[in-house]
């Protein structure tokens, strides 16, 4: 057994930085590099790209990331765990074997699969159903469906996808099968983290009191450059430094749970225990009841202690049981939104731009629900040095929510044909029209879901 590991987090979320990773990679010497790249709505836009072409749906920069990767990672011996995988890690897996055979590399690559549901409802036995946000039209009838234990047809015209939170298990799997890279999909964040303890230092799975330690750290790095004071920073009132260069965090972790969180040195940003406490109650509803996948933590005894410059301590935490069901995320078409956008500057622009926005409101108000006006924005066109006499300007923005593509495309339209119909001197037209995508999450049986290993190997 080690007595010390060291995990870096590369990536917190799908678009992170790319460079901060190679730092880590390059210069951390790392045990254990993570990029954490999923989230709800994440997974559910990578499920309609996959759905679109069958060997899509990873993450989109997948590519770029490890091509500059690999060669620091083998070179290092670094074992990479991430959830780039998102909707299809066995072609995520695929890619990166194609890309070590073009770059002369070989890797064991292992893609941990299983959270992607498409079976019936009434099998998985819904438990619970948990809504977010306001319940548009779309939302009820997935809702209904749910409740009435209807089929969920994957090609629906309104469901997306449906992916559980896994957990430890099919990593830890991965790592059995001594993998240099795991790619997962729905994975929870701080499992990414917690499954190379457990391998390293022959944890049990059912030492709640060690895992939920493990998940502490686990949650407190995921996010990434968030705990080195990039989320954390204020000019005003909380200063960091060189966020140009912003360094993401690595933790060196001890048998006994415990762990010291810091960066690599010369990097930008700043680890303490403003920036430590802040990713501590990070999305903590209950910090007496964290639910993951693997556990259900106890944040309330956790101590952070500042041992040194950009150097926390953490001990504490821990943990009971772990829950019977799995978290799943639904992903669905809520609506289509349209939006169109034009400026005005100088004399009487926000009159201009009012007179504007009353003239949409009046000409669409017959065909929307409910449309958004706002007016925005001073001293992007003229710099107030040269033109202060000219120092007014606002973008006006149009929004509204429709049913069809063609609906919602009204909205730009109206802002663009404002050029020539009034008021004067409107420029910069953009419009837009976007099919929002909306979440629901439902608690299944854990039994009804198994996480699924595959080895590749060029």
């Amino acid at each position: 057994m080690k007595q010390k590991i060291r995990i870096g987090c590369g990536a917190g979320f799908s678009g992170d930085r790319i460079e901060p990773a190679i730092v880590l990679a390059e210069k951390g010497e790392l045990d254990y590099l993570v990029l954490e790249c999923l989230a709800e709505r994440t997974i559910a836009l990578a499920n309609k790209r996959k759905i679109q072409e069958p060997t899509k749906g990873y993450d989109p920069l997948l590519e770029r990331r490890i091509e500059t990767l690999l060669p620091h990672l083998v070179k290092n011996n670094i074992c990479l765990i991430t959830n780039m995988g998102a909707a299809n890690p066995i072609e995520g897996a695929k890619k990166i074997i194609e890309i070590a055979h073009k770059q002369g590399l070989n890797i064991k690559v292992v893609a941990v699969s299983g959270d992607e549901l498409k079976i019936r409802n009434e099998e998985l036995e819904i438990n619970d159903i948990k809504i977010f946000g306001e319940e548009d039209e779309a939302l009820k009838l997935i809702k209904d469906e749910l409740n009435s234990k209807k089929l969920l047809i994957p090609n629906s015209q309104l469901l997306i996808s449906m992916n559980a939170y896994l957990g430890i298990e099919g990593i830890i799997k991965a790592l059995e099968a001594d993998a240099q890279i795991i790619i997962t999909g729905r994975v929870a964040d701080p499992s990414l983290f917690l499954a190379p303890m457990i391998h390293e230092f022959g944890w049990k799975t059912d030492d709640y009191n060690l895992l939920g330690k493990g998940t502490v750290i686990g949650h407190l790095m995921e996010c990434a450059g968030q705990i080195s004071g990039g989320y954390f920073a204020d000019p005003i009132k909380k200063t960091v430094k060189n966020m140009e260069n912003l360094g993401h965090p690595f933790a060196d972790i001890f048998p006994d749970g415990s762990a010291i969180i810091s960066k690599v040195e010369e990097t930008g940003g700043i680890i303490n225990l403003q920036t430590a406490k802040e990713q501590l109650l990070y999305e903590v509803i209950n910090p007496n009841e964290y639910y993951t996948p693997d556990v259900i933590a106890d944040f309330t005894s956790v101590k952070l202690e500042e041992i040194g410059k950009n150097q926390i301590k953490v001990t504490g935490g821990g943990g009971k049981t772990k829950p019977e069901t799995y978290k799943v995320s639904v992903g669905y078409k809520a609506f289509w939104q349209g939006e169109g956008e034009i400026s005005y500057a100088g004399s009487s622009a926000l009159e201009r731009a009012k007179l504007a926005g009353e003239t949409i409101e009046k000409r669409l108000k017959s065909q929307f629900d409910e449309i958004q006006v706002d007016y925005i924005g001073q001293n992007s066109i003229f710099p107030t040095s040269e033109f202060q006499y000219l120092n007014s300007e606002v973008r006006l923005r149009v929004a509204a929510k429709a049913k069809t593509q063609a609906e919602a495309a009204l909205i730009g339209e109206e802002v663009e044909a404002l050029y020539t119909n009034g008021p004067a001197g409107g420029g910069g037209v953009r419009k837009y029209v976007n099919e929002v995508i909306g979440i629901v999450s439902v608690l299944v049986d854990r039994n009804k879901v198994q996480p699924q290993v595959t080895i590749f190997q060029n």
